[in-house]
C-alpha cells in the first residue's frame, strides 16, 4: 500500500506491504492478506491511500469479487493502480476491466480443473491426494513421488486401537477413546488431553488405514492403495460390522483402577451390574462395591473391595492348569495349528477360483450395461459391480494371508500360552487395561456374586473350557468330529493376537 502525495509528479511513498499468496477461490475474504489490507485502511479512515498491484489478477481472480473489491476499496476512499493495468472511470474502461477480470476468472478455473483432473487420475491409481489422514506423513518415494507412509509411533498406536476394537477388546468406541487418550504420542487432544468421538469415529470408519482409497464424490471405487495399511481389509470389515451392530461389553466413564470389577459383577438380587465407590470413614476411606437400584433388595448394602477381588482372584488362580494338562493343551494347540497349515493348499486353489467365478460375474455385467439403455438397469448393474469388486478385494487379501509363515507358531505360542498358563499374573499387573484385557479373554458373561456363595459359577471362554474339561475329568467333551478344527477356529486366532499386541 502506498501513501498518495498529490503534486505534478506524483510521487508515492511505500507506507505498508501486504504479501497475499492465497487466492482464495475467487473470494477476497478468504484471503489473509487482503484482509490485513482492508483492516489497515479501517483503521486509517481519514488518510487518503492508493492501493498498487503488481498484476491485475492479484486483484481478485473472479468476476463477481473483482468490481465487489473494486467497490470496497472505493467506500474506504482508496484508489487504485497496476503497473501492467490503467484504470480508467469511462464506459470503455469498465468494459476492458470486466473483460481482463473475466479472463483471469477462466485461467483459475482451468487452473483448478487442471489440478482436480490431475488429482482424479492419480486417486484412480490408488494414490491418496489430499491432506494424510493422522498416522501417515508424505514422503517422496522412488517410481511414486509423494506417497502416504507411516508416521511413527503414532500409526502404531492407531493400528492397536483398530485391532482391538474389531477383537473385541475394546467394546465400546469410548473404550477406544480411552485407550487414545493414554497414549501421550497421540496427537488429537484438546487442551484438556480430551480425544473427540467424532475423530474416533472418523479412524474407525477410514479405508485408508486398511490400504485402500476410495472417493465416491468422484465416482471413485475402493481400490488397493499404493500406500501401506495399518490393518487388512478383513479386519476393516468387521469394524464397520460392529459399527453397524450393538456392543455387548460393558463401558463406563466411571470404571477406573480402583474398581476394574465395575460393571462386570452382577447383583444376585436383581441382575444388574454392581456399581462402587469410596465411602469415607473417621480417618480415612474405604472402597466398596454395591447394587444402587431402587427397588433391588440389596440396595445400599455394601461389599467390601478386597472381599469381591480376593474371590476374584481366587477363581482366576483356580483356572490355572497343571504341568501335565498344560504340556497335553500345547500338544493339542500345535496339532490345531499343523492341521490347519495342511489345509492352506486346498484353501488357497478354492480361493483362486472363487476370485476367477466373481470376475466372470463382473464381465458379464460389464456386457449388459453395453448392451442395455436403460438407467435404472444400468445403476444395478453398477451397484453390482462394486460389490463384486469388493468381494474380490476381500479375498485377494484373504489368499494373501491364508498361508502360515514358518515359526510364526512358535512365536505368537509362547505369548498366548504364558496367559492361559496363569490369566492371575496378567490381572496382578496393576493395568486398568490389562484387567479389563483377562475379563474378556477368560470370561463369556459377566459373573454373578452371592454374598453367601460368593462368585458363582463363571462361563469362561473355549480355552479354559478345555483347559476345565480336562482338569475335572469331563472326556465327554471332546467329539470324534474333528477335534482339531474345533480348538483352532475359537478365539484362539483373537488370543494370539491381543497377546502380541500386549507384548509389543
Amino acid at each position: 500500500m502506498i501513501s498518495w502525495q498529490e503534486g505534478p509528479d506524483q510521487v508515492h511513498d511505500v507506507e505498508a506491504v501486504f504479501p497475499d499468496d492465497a487466492s482464495g477461490g475467487g473470494d477476497f475474504m478468504n484471503r489473509p492478506g487482503m484482509v490485513a489490507l482492508l483492516h489497515y485502511l479501517d483503521q486509517h479512515p481519514e488518510s487518503r491511500y492508493i492501493v498498487l498491484f503488481d498484476d491485475l489478477k492479484r486483484l481478485a481472480r473472479d468476476r463477481e469479487f473483482h468490481f465487489k473489491l473494486r467497490q470496497a476499496l472505493a467506500l474506504r476512499r482508496t484508489g487504485v493502480e497496476c503497473l501492467n493495468f490503467k484504470f480508467e472511470d469511462t464506459p470503455e474502461g469498465e468494459f476492458i476491466e470486466a473483460i481482463f477480470a473475466a479472463q483471469g476468472q477462466l485461467e483459475r478455473q482451468q487452473n483448478s480443473r487442471q489440478v482436480v483432473q490431475k488429482m482424479h487420475a492419480r486417486l484412480e491409481q490408488g494414490y491418496y491426494v489430499f491432506a494424510p489422514p493422522t498416522g501417515y506423513e508424505y514422503r517422496k518415494v522412488a517410481g511414486h513421488g509423494k506417497l502416504l507412509v507411516r508416521d511413527e509411533p503414532v500409526a502404531s498406536i492407531i493400528a492397536q486401537a483398530l485391532d482391538g476394537f474389531a477383537s473385541g477388546r475394546f467394546g465400546l468406541q469410548v473404550e477406544v477413546q480411552r485407550f487414545l487418550e493414554s497414549q501421550p504420542a497421540f496427537p488429537l487432544k484438546d487442551k484438556k488431553g480430551r480425544v473427540h468421538p467424532s475423530d474416533v469415529k472418523d479412524l474407525l470408519t477410514c479405508p485408508l488405514y486398511a490400504g485402500y482409497v476410495e472417493r465416491k464424490a468422484w465416482k471413485v471405487s475402493l481400490r488397493r492403495g499404493q500406500h501401506e495399511g495399518l490393518i487388512s481389509l478383513e479386519t476393516f470389515e468387521k469394524i464397520q460390522a460392529r459399527l453397524k451392530g450393538s456392543a455387548k461389553a460393558p463401558a463406563r466413564k466411571d470404571i477406573s483402577v480402583d474398581f476394574p470389577l465395575r460393571g462386570f459383577i452382577l447383583c444376585e438380587e436383581c441382575g444388574r451390574p454392581l456399581t462402587a465407590c469410596w465411602s469415607k470413614g473417621k480417618s480415612k476411606s474405604f472402597p466398596y462395591y454395591l447394587c444402587y437400584f431402587k427397588d433391588c433388595g440389596n440396595r445400599r448394602k455394601s461389599i467390601p473391595r478386597d472381599e469381591l477381588e480376593g474371590t476374584f482372584e481366587a477363581l482366576l488362580a483356580s483356572l490355572k492348569p497343571t504341568r501335565e494338562l498344560f504340556e497335553l493343551a500345547s500338544a493339542m494347540f500345535r496339532d490345531a495349528w499343523n492341521q490347519q497349515s495342511r489345509q492352506t493348499a486346498s484353501a488357497i486353489q478354492s480361493a483362486q477360483q472363487k476370485i476367477l467365478g466373481v470376475e466372470r460375474q463382473i464381465g458379464q455385467l460389464v456386457d449388459r450395461i453395453v448392451e442395455t439403455s436403460i438407467p435404472a438397469a444400468i445403476t444395478r448393474y453398477e451397484q453390482r459391480i462394486e460389490q463384486l469388486e469388493k468381494e474380490k478385494l476381500l479375498m485377494e487379501e484373504s489368499l494373501q494371508k491364508s498361508e502360515l509363515p514358518p515359526g510364526r507358531f512358535e512365536e505368537m505360542f509362547e505369548l498366548a500360552m504364558l496367559f492361559l498358563a496363569n490369566p492371575l499374573r496378567l490381572w496382578q499387573s496393576g493395568r486398568l487395561e490389562h484387567k479389563r484385557m483377562v475379563l474378556k479373554l477368560a470370561f463369556e458373561d459377566r459373573m454373578v456374586y452371592s454374598r453367601e456363595l460368593g462368585l458363582r459359577t463363571p462361563k469362561t471362554t473355549f480355552p479354559f473350557k478345555v483347559l476345565g474339561g480336562f482338569m475335572h475329568g469331563c472326556g465327554e467333551m471332546v467329539e470324534h468330529r474333528r477335534f482339531e478344527l474345533l480348538t483352532f477356529s475359537m478365539p484362539l486366532r483373537e488370543l494370539l493376537k491381543v497377546t502380541i499386541n500386549h507384548k509389543s
